[in-house]
């Protein structure tokens, strides 16, 4: 399983726990679940976060 997708699932437990049923429930998950997907990117190196933080990867 790669990083991604552990990031992913983590996020999508993680707000289903904060948080039950409803429309904002489904906002929370899903917002939860991209920043989940997003830090398993960064960690398998698959995205350049350094133009966010204004430093090189030289």
């Amino acid at each position: 399983m790669s990083a991604s997708v552990l990031g992913l699932l983590t996020g999508l437990v993680l707000g289903i726990a904060g948080a039950f049923g409803g429309f904002g429930a489904f906002l929370i998950v899903a917002v939860l679940g991209a920043l989940g997907w997003l830090a398993g990117r960064a960690l398998e190196g698959k995205l350049d976060l350094s133009q966010l933080t204004g430093r090189d990867r030289r």
